[in-house]
Protein backbone atom coordinates (compact mmCIF):
# COMPACT_ATOMS: atom_id res chain seq x y z
CA UNK A 1 0.00 0.00 0.00
CA UNK A 2 1.53 3.25 -1.02
CA UNK A 3 1.42 6.32 1.84
CA UNK A 4 0.46 9.61 0.78
CA UNK A 5 4.16 11.70 2.05
CA UNK A 6 2.16 14.66 4.33
CA UNK A 7 4.43 17.39 4.84
CA UNK A 8 4.83 19.33 7.85
CA UNK A 9 2.73 22.32 8.12
CA UNK A 10 4.56 24.99 10.93
CA UNK A 11 2.57 27.05 12.80
CA UNK A 12 4.12 30.66 14.09
CA UNK A 13 3.87 34.07 15.12
CA UNK A 14 5.99 37.10 14.16
CA UNK A 15 6.20 40.47 15.06
CA UNK A 16 5.11 43.37 12.35
CA UNK A 17 4.85 46.75 13.71
CA UNK A 18 3.29 45.56 16.80
CA UNK A 19 0.82 43.39 15.18
CA UNK A 20 1.68 39.65 16.12
CA UNK A 21 1.02 38.13 12.51
CA UNK A 22 0.01 33.84 12.78
CA UNK A 23 1.17 32.09 9.56
CA UNK A 24 1.72 28.66 8.76
CA UNK A 25 4.35 27.38 5.97
CA UNK A 26 5.17 24.17 4.44
CA UNK A 27 7.46 23.02 2.16
CA UNK A 28 11.57 23.69 1.18
CA UNK A 29 12.74 26.80 1.58
CA UNK A 30 14.45 27.19 -1.54
CA UNK A 31 11.46 25.98 -3.34
CA UNK A 32 9.44 27.91 -5.75
CA UNK A 33 7.88 30.60 -2.61
CA UNK A 34 3.64 31.02 -2.87
CA UNK A 35 2.05 33.36 -0.89
CA UNK A 36 -1.53 32.66 -0.14
CA UNK A 37 -3.47 35.75 0.29
CA UNK A 38 -6.64 34.93 2.05
CA UNK A 39 -10.48 36.23 1.53
CA UNK A 40 -12.97 37.53 3.68
CA UNK A 41 -14.16 36.33 6.53
CA UNK A 42 -11.79 33.69 6.51
CA UNK A 43 -7.63 33.23 7.47
CA UNK A 44 -4.52 31.18 6.67
CA UNK A 45 -6.80 27.97 7.62
CA UNK A 46 -8.67 28.00 4.61
CA UNK A 47 -5.67 27.01 2.77
CA UNK A 48 -5.00 23.87 4.92
CA UNK A 49 -5.74 21.38 2.87
CA UNK A 50 -3.98 23.00 -0.47
CA UNK A 51 -1.07 22.74 2.00
CA UNK A 52 -0.93 19.50 2.33
CA UNK A 53 -1.37 18.54 -1.46
CA UNK A 54 1.39 20.92 -2.48
CA UNK A 55 3.72 21.48 0.71
CA UNK A 56 6.11 18.78 -0.39
CA UNK A 57 6.88 20.41 -3.51
CA UNK A 58 6.73 23.96 -3.10
CA UNK A 59 7.06 26.49 0.01
CA UNK A 60 3.86 27.69 1.08
CA UNK A 61 3.66 30.64 3.25
CA UNK A 62 -0.31 31.36 4.64
CA UNK A 63 -0.56 34.26 6.70
CA UNK A 64 -3.26 35.92 8.58
CA UNK A 65 -4.32 40.16 8.41
CA UNK A 66 -4.67 41.73 11.25
CA UNK A 67 -8.85 41.32 12.75
CA UNK A 68 -8.69 37.58 11.11
CA UNK A 69 -7.62 34.58 12.22
CA UNK A 70 -5.24 34.09 14.87
CA UNK A 71 -3.73 37.31 14.68
CA UNK A 72 -3.20 39.51 17.37
CA UNK A 73 -3.35 43.29 16.54
CA UNK A 74 -3.12 46.08 19.35
CA UNK A 75 -5.54 48.42 20.30
CA UNK A 76 -6.14 51.27 18.33
CA UNK A 77 -5.16 50.26 14.74
CA UNK A 78 -6.64 51.06 11.79
CA UNK A 79 -8.35 48.77 9.56
CA UNK A 80 -8.42 49.60 6.44
CA UNK A 81 -6.87 47.63 3.16
CA UNK A 82 -4.08 50.00 3.11
CA UNK A 83 -2.78 49.11 6.35
CA UNK A 84 -3.87 45.21 5.77
CA UNK A 85 -1.01 45.55 3.03
CA UNK A 86 1.20 47.42 5.18
CA UNK A 87 1.19 44.29 7.57
CA UNK A 88 1.53 41.95 5.01
CA UNK A 89 4.45 43.74 3.13
CA UNK A 90 6.49 44.00 6.66
CA UNK A 91 5.53 40.47 7.04
CA UNK A 92 7.31 39.79 3.81
CA UNK A 93 10.22 41.43 5.29
CA UNK A 94 10.39 39.68 8.52
CA UNK A 95 10.65 36.62 6.37
CA UNK A 96 13.08 37.61 3.74
CA UNK A 97 10.69 36.72 1.38
CA UNK A 98 12.21 38.28 -2.05
CA UNK A 99 10.49 36.47 -4.94
CA UNK A 100 7.15 34.72 -4.35
CA UNK A 101 4.16 34.01 -6.57
CA UNK A 102 1.08 35.90 -5.33
CA UNK A 103 -2.24 33.80 -4.64
CA UNK A 104 -4.81 36.02 -4.25
CA UNK A 105 -8.68 35.01 -3.32
CA UNK A 106 -11.12 37.62 -2.40
CA UNK A 107 -9.77 40.49 -0.04
CA UNK A 108 -6.31 39.04 -0.90
CA UNK A 109 -6.99 40.39 -3.95
CA UNK A 110 -6.31 44.36 -2.95
CA UNK A 111 -4.14 43.20 -0.46
CA UNK A 112 -2.02 41.17 -2.92
CA UNK A 113 -2.45 44.32 -5.68
CA UNK A 114 -1.03 46.76 -3.15
CA UNK A 115 2.08 45.09 -2.76
CA UNK A 116 2.72 43.93 -6.09
CA UNK A 117 2.26 48.12 -7.08
CA UNK A 118 4.97 48.40 -4.17
CA UNK A 119 6.87 45.35 -5.17
CA UNK A 120 6.55 44.40 -8.54
CA UNK A 121 10.30 42.70 -8.97
CA UNK A 122 9.15 40.35 -6.23
CA UNK A 123 6.04 38.91 -8.03
CA UNK A 124 7.44 36.35 -9.89
CA UNK A 125 3.51 35.71 -11.33
CA UNK A 126 -0.14 35.82 -9.87
CA UNK A 127 -2.84 33.03 -9.43
CA UNK A 128 -6.06 34.87 -9.15
CA UNK A 129 -8.80 33.04 -7.75
CA UNK A 130 -12.15 34.76 -7.52
CA UNK A 131 -9.94 38.17 -6.88
CA UNK A 132 -11.92 40.59 -8.81
CA UNK A 133 -10.06 43.64 -10.20
CA UNK A 134 -12.66 44.69 -12.64
CA UNK A 135 -16.05 46.30 -13.29
CA UNK A 136 -17.35 43.71 -15.00
CA UNK A 137 -16.89 41.29 -11.87
CA UNK A 138 -18.58 42.55 -9.42
CA UNK A 139 -22.70 41.41 -8.99
CA UNK A 140 -26.09 43.39 -7.96
CA UNK A 141 -24.69 42.41 -4.30
CA UNK A 142 -21.17 43.35 -4.51
CA UNK A 143 -21.87 46.82 -5.61
CA UNK A 144 -24.45 47.03 -3.11
CA UNK A 145 -21.66 46.01 -0.52
CA UNK A 146 -19.13 48.72 -1.88
CA UNK A 147 -21.48 51.28 -1.94
CA UNK A 148 -21.57 51.05 1.80
CA UNK A 149 -19.25 54.08 2.52
CA UNK A 150 -18.85 55.71 6.15
CA UNK A 151 -21.02 59.18 4.50
CA UNK A 152 -23.82 56.54 3.88
CA UNK A 153 -26.39 56.28 7.06
CA UNK A 154 -27.40 53.30 8.52
CA UNK A 155 -23.55 51.66 6.55
CA UNK A 156 -22.58 49.87 9.59
CA UNK A 157 -25.37 48.57 10.73
CA UNK A 158 -26.06 47.29 7.49
CA UNK A 159 -22.17 45.95 6.98
CA UNK A 160 -22.51 44.60 10.50
CA UNK A 161 -26.07 42.26 9.06
CA UNK A 162 -23.08 40.13 7.01
CA UNK A 163 -21.20 39.05 10.15
CA UNK A 164 -23.65 36.17 11.19
CA UNK A 165 -23.26 32.50 10.87
CA UNK A 166 -26.36 32.12 7.80
CA UNK A 167 -24.03 34.71 5.68
CA UNK A 168 -20.74 33.11 6.62
CA UNK A 169 -21.62 29.38 5.99
CA UNK A 170 -23.42 30.53 2.31
CA UNK A 171 -20.19 32.31 1.43
CA UNK A 172 -19.04 28.29 1.28
CA UNK A 173 -22.33 26.35 0.06
CA UNK A 174 -23.76 28.73 -2.24
CA UNK A 175 -22.76 28.04 -5.91
CA UNK A 176 -21.65 24.71 -4.85
CA UNK A 177 -23.00 21.49 -6.90
CA UNK A 178 -22.59 19.38 -4.42
CA UNK A 179 -22.29 20.88 -0.73
CA UNK A 180 -21.59 17.36 1.24
CA UNK A 181 -18.50 18.06 -0.33
CA UNK A 182 -18.13 21.61 1.94
CA UNK A 183 -16.79 20.70 4.95
CA UNK A 184 -18.48 22.74 8.05
CA UNK A 185 -14.90 23.28 9.30
CA UNK A 186 -14.44 25.96 7.60
CA UNK A 187 -17.43 28.53 8.38
CA UNK A 188 -17.59 27.45 11.84
CA UNK A 189 -14.09 28.66 12.69
CA UNK A 190 -14.38 31.67 10.84
CA UNK A 191 -17.71 32.57 12.87
CA UNK A 192 -16.00 31.88 15.98
CA UNK A 193 -13.41 34.55 15.10
CA UNK A 194 -15.40 36.84 14.24
CA UNK A 195 -17.79 36.33 17.09
CA UNK A 196 -14.28 37.45 18.98
CA UNK A 197 -14.13 40.72 20.73
CA UNK A 198 -13.96 43.72 18.55
CA UNK A 199 -13.47 41.57 15.65
CA UNK A 200 -17.01 42.94 14.15
CA UNK A 201 -15.87 46.32 15.01
CA UNK A 202 -13.03 45.53 12.30
CA UNK A 203 -14.72 43.90 9.97
CA UNK A 204 -17.27 46.86 9.87
CA UNK A 205 -14.07 49.21 9.17
CA UNK A 206 -12.86 47.63 6.50
CA UNK A 207 -16.28 46.61 4.92
CA UNK A 208 -16.95 50.69 5.16
CA UNK A 209 -12.87 50.82 3.11
CA UNK A 210 -13.60 48.57 0.49
CA UNK A 211 -14.94 51.18 -1.93
CA UNK A 212 -10.96 52.19 -2.19
CA UNK A 213 -10.65 49.26 -3.78
CA UNK A 214 -12.70 49.47 -6.60
CA UNK A 215 -11.61 52.83 -7.20
CA UNK A 216 -7.68 51.57 -7.37
CA UNK A 217 -9.28 49.32 -10.33
CA UNK A 218 -8.09 51.30 -12.83
CA UNK A 219 -4.43 51.55 -11.56
CA UNK A 220 -4.53 47.93 -11.05
CA UNK A 221 -5.21 47.05 -14.75
CA UNK A 222 -2.14 49.72 -15.75
CA UNK A 223 -0.12 47.79 -13.54
CA UNK A 224 -1.06 44.29 -14.59
CA UNK A 225 -1.19 45.55 -18.09
CA UNK A 226 2.60 46.96 -17.35
CA UNK A 227 4.30 44.05 -15.87
CA UNK A 228 2.57 41.07 -17.48
CA UNK A 229 3.10 38.51 -14.68
CA UNK A 230 2.51 34.72 -16.27
CA UNK A 231 -1.22 34.66 -14.34
CA UNK A 232 -2.97 31.47 -13.64
CA UNK A 233 -7.19 32.31 -13.45
CA UNK A 234 -9.29 29.85 -11.67
CA UNK A 235 -12.43 30.79 -10.95
CA UNK A 236 -15.65 29.92 -9.61
CA UNK A 237 -18.83 30.53 -12.00
CA UNK A 238 -21.31 30.63 -9.46
CA UNK A 239 -19.72 32.91 -6.69
CA UNK A 240 -22.71 35.24 -6.14
CA UNK A 241 -19.87 38.68 -5.03
CA UNK A 242 -18.12 37.64 -8.41
CA UNK A 243 -19.51 36.55 -11.52
CA UNK A 244 -17.55 34.56 -14.34
CA UNK A 245 -17.11 38.19 -16.26
CA UNK A 246 -14.26 38.95 -13.88
CA UNK A 247 -12.29 36.09 -14.80
CA UNK A 248 -12.09 36.83 -18.74
CA UNK A 249 -11.55 40.28 -17.88
CA UNK A 250 -8.22 40.16 -16.83
CA UNK A 251 -7.39 38.79 -20.52
CA UNK A 252 -8.18 42.48 -21.12
CA UNK A 253 -4.68 43.17 -19.85
CA UNK A 254 -2.73 39.71 -19.41
CA UNK A 255 -4.00 38.18 -22.89
CA UNK A 256 -1.58 35.46 -21.93
CA UNK A 257 -2.77 34.12 -18.77
CA UNK A 258 -4.17 30.59 -18.55
CA UNK A 259 -8.08 30.94 -17.26
CA UNK A 260 -10.14 27.63 -15.71
CA UNK A 261 -13.76 28.42 -14.79
CA UNK A 262 -14.97 25.61 -12.58
CA UNK A 263 -18.80 25.09 -11.44
CA UNK A 264 -18.47 25.86 -7.74
CA UNK A 265 -18.99 29.06 -5.81
CA UNK A 266 -16.71 31.67 -4.08
CA UNK A 267 -14.95 28.98 -1.83
CA UNK A 268 -13.57 26.70 -5.00
CA UNK A 269 -10.91 25.15 -2.87
CA UNK A 270 -13.29 23.68 -0.64
CA UNK A 271 -14.72 21.40 -3.31
CA UNK A 272 -12.51 21.47 -6.30
CA UNK A 273 -9.42 21.05 -4.09
CA UNK A 274 -8.41 18.15 -6.82
CA UNK A 275 -9.11 20.16 -9.96
CA UNK A 276 -7.36 22.84 -8.26
CA UNK A 277 -4.63 21.61 -7.19
CA UNK A 278 -2.73 20.22 -10.16
CA UNK A 279 -3.60 23.71 -12.02
CA UNK A 280 -1.31 25.45 -9.66
CA UNK A 281 1.09 23.01 -9.27
CA UNK A 282 1.58 22.50 -12.90
CA UNK A 283 1.81 26.49 -13.34
CA UNK A 284 4.48 26.37 -10.13
CA UNK A 285 6.37 23.82 -12.22
CA UNK A 286 6.62 26.39 -15.13
CA UNK A 287 8.10 29.35 -13.04
CA UNK A 288 11.75 30.23 -13.43
CA UNK A 289 13.59 30.25 -10.21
Amino acid sequence: MNIAVIPQVAHRFVEVDGVRVFYREAGPADAPTLLLLHGFPSASHQFRRLMDVLGNDFHLVAPDYPGFGHTEAPDGFTYSFERLADVVEGFVDALGLDRYVLYTFDFGGPVGMRLAERRPAAVAGLIVQNANAYAEGLSESARDFVALTPEVAGARDRAAELLVLPVTRGQYEGGTADPTLVAPDGWTLDQHFLDLPGRKEAQVDLALNYHTNVALYPRWQAWLAEHRPPTLIVWGRNDMFFPEAGAHAYLADLPDAEVHVLDTGHFALEDKLAEVAPLIADFLGRIPR
